[in-house]
């Protein structure tokens, strides 16, 4: 029995309590607005709230901005163990990222941060609140657009589950370890990355008077899928059509079979193996067909017919990485 096991046998055996937002808080209150142009290199920390986006992981300990305090206007400030909520944001998916606070030195919280003071574990509550769980109550109704905002009294609304601090200590005890691991490896991959493009590069380092250098265009004919139009697509169904944003990702979009099957008998339509790439956008981008059913954006998104009597596809796939 591990020690985690052992502990909520013996501390909860009944089971964990779950409470909301509003039940553990102490305080919760907004922050106060920091410019862009209030921002300094030295004096009072602070935090704005992009920064818990673009910044800040799970916990931090020390603010990477500083301000004037004598320049903002009714100040608010966090401290030691507050739960820093960013409560305006680009995705609903997203919205009220928050991070814990484990320095020492009292900080000023920007507009659009929501602090939380409560007397729990902060790290546990701020991997709690990072849970796919938590994720979705904080999502939930909101409405996707160019901006997304949340509010102190959604995040009230968030429930969390909440054992007692010795159980909560332990569960951050054991996801600090795997956070430790992962930062590890994390730098393992980025070294094994750059030392497999630098090899990759040389690998296709040829001299031009010994290699042939031919257009892409006299290997194979360049194809494209035919054009689907905007009100041809579905929000959910049977085959994924993916655009120019969603290529090489997860696609938002699909097509019928019934129109698949049409176009598919019709029109162009990649063999398996071949090298879909990108034509707009991050150009170059690079797709070997996996002959799953799937249509592609006309334009965006085409492909090099080709036999491999010249040129191998897998070779084609390597070349276009590096020929953005």
């Amino acid at each position: 029995m591990s020690r985690l096991e052992e502990l909520i046998q013996q501390l909860c055996p009944d089971g964990v309590e779950y409470k909301t937002i509003g039940e553990i808080a102490i305080e919760i209150f907004r922050g106060s607005g920091i410019t862009r142009e209030q921002v300094t290199e030295a004096g009072a920390p602070c935090v704005r709230y992009g920064e818990i986006y673009t910044t800040y992981g799970v916990w931090f300990d020390a603010c990477v901005s500083h301000t004037d305090e004598s320049t903002i206007t009714n100040k608010k400030y966090f401290e030691h163990g507050d739960i820093l909520f960013a409560i305006t944001g680009e995705s609903v998916e997203d919205i009220a990222k928050c991070s814990a606070y484990i320095g020492q030195e009292r900080c000023l919280a920007g507009g659009d941060i929501v602090v939380l003071r409560h007397n729990q574990d902060p790290k546990y509550l701020s991997y709690a609140l990072s849970t796919t769980d938590a994720q979705k109550q904080k999502s939930k109704g909101k409405v996707k657009s160019k901006v997304v905002h949340s509010s102190v009294p959604a995040i009230k609304e968030i429930v969390v589950p909440i054992p007692p601090l010795e159980v909560q200590r332990e569960i951050v005890r054991i996801l600090d370890q795997f956070s430790e691991l992962t930062a590890e490896l994390t730098a393992e991959l980025t070294a094994r990355k750059k030392q497999y493009e630098y090899y990759r590069d040389r690998l296709f380092a040829f001299d031009d008077d010994i290699f042939e250098w031919i257009k892409l265009g006299d290997i194979g004919e360049v194809r494209m899928c035919n054009r689907i139009l905007k009100e041809q697509t579905l929000d959910k169904g049977d085959i994924p059509f993916y655009k120019i944003g969603t290529f090489g990702k997860k696609a938002n979009a699909y097509i019928s079979r019934e129109l698949f099957n049409e176009y598919k008998s019709k029109y162009n339509y990649p063999k398996v193996g071949e090298i879909l790439i990108s034509a707009s956008g991050t150009i170059g981008k690079a797709v070997v067909f996996d002959g799953q059913d799937a249509y592609f954006q006309d334009s965006n998104i085409v492909w090099i017919e080709n036999n491999e009597a010249r040129v191998l596809n897998k070779y084609l796939f390597h070349f276009y990485k590096i020929a953005k």
